[in-house]
């Protein structure tokens, strides 16, 4: 199983358009977030974590995301080696674990898989906030993961002037650049500004069209009716051919097999 990762950047905006027409997933969000991501290089690796490839998938976030995508998306062989453990973490046996990770350094595989989880992470947001995600929660979503972007909307509408760096000081300190100005904390409010310019503030991900309503279920009482006056139609057309009656008074093949031949009738 050989994995072919797509090195030049014409070819990494050419995979990331396809997994945006794929998913719906804004194109200039996905590219926003690979550049600031991988500088758009497929192959980059970060030294002090496991993520890696164009997205910067780490290890759990990865294998969840294309176990539950990989079949969508011609990724099927992949997806079925992995499995989750007792312990709730996803793993994949033997030798086969370096190929399912590497698919990371493949440009469209990384592109789909991160619309995929932009799209999950969205109606996770619209469902917990009850406001359309834009794009820097989104962007939020892919570092803080969907439960930190969504506590960082609802602290956006509750105490905008806190401190994020208190409210989320992990990530703070794995992302300083996001969370700090001039050495000082940044507010809720700041480090929401922050993000959303760089992700763009058109919403990243089309809000769902409700589906036609469909009609309501027969009940027992209906289907009963509807039997009946199945057995009715088909009892009224056997009658029709055996009496001949077919709307214009004539005879009806079947009466025409029985009746005498036409010169003993003149007869």
């Amino acid at each position: 199983m050989s994995i072919a990762a797509i090195p030049s950047s014409g070819g990494v905006e050419a995979a990331i358009r396809r997994a945006s027409s794929a998913t719906g997933v804004d194109f200039d969000f996905l590219m926003r977030t690979a550049r600031r991501e991988s500088a758009l290089n497929p192959q980059a690796q970060a030294r002090t974590s496991t993520a890696a490839g164009l997205f910067q998938f780490i290890e759990q976030t990865w294998l969840a995301t294309l176990k539950q995508n990989g079949h969508r998306h011609g990724y099927g062989q992949y997806a079925d080696l992995i499995h989750r453990g007792s312990d709730g973490r996803w793993r994949v046996q033997g030798s086969a674990r370096n190929v399912v990770m590497d698919l990371r350094f493949d440009a469209h595989a990384a592109s789909v898989m991160a619309a995929e989880l932009t799209a999950s992470n969205a109606a996770y947001l619209r469902g917990r906030t009850g406001r359309e995600p834009g794009g820097g929660d989104l962007y939020a979503a892919h570092f803080l993961g969907p439960a930190g972007a969504a506590t960082l909307m609802e602290a956006m509408a509750t105490r905008p002037g806190a401190s994020a760096a208190a409210l989320f000081p992990q990530a703070a300190a794995a992302n300083r650049s996001i969370f700090y100005r001039s050495g000082r904390p940044a507010t809720v409010a700041e480090v929401h500004a922050n993000l959303q310019r760089t992700a763009g503030d058109h919403p990243a991900v089309g809000v769902p069209q409700p589906s036609a309503p469909s009609p309501p279920p027969l009940s027992d009482q209906d289907r009963m009716l509807a039997a009946r006056m199945d057995r009715l139609a088909q009892d009224q057309s056997l009658l029709n051919m055996l009496l001949g009656t077919q709307g214009e008074g004539e005879a009806t093949t079947f009466l025409k097999a029985f009746a005498p031949p036409e010169e003993s009738r003149q007869s």
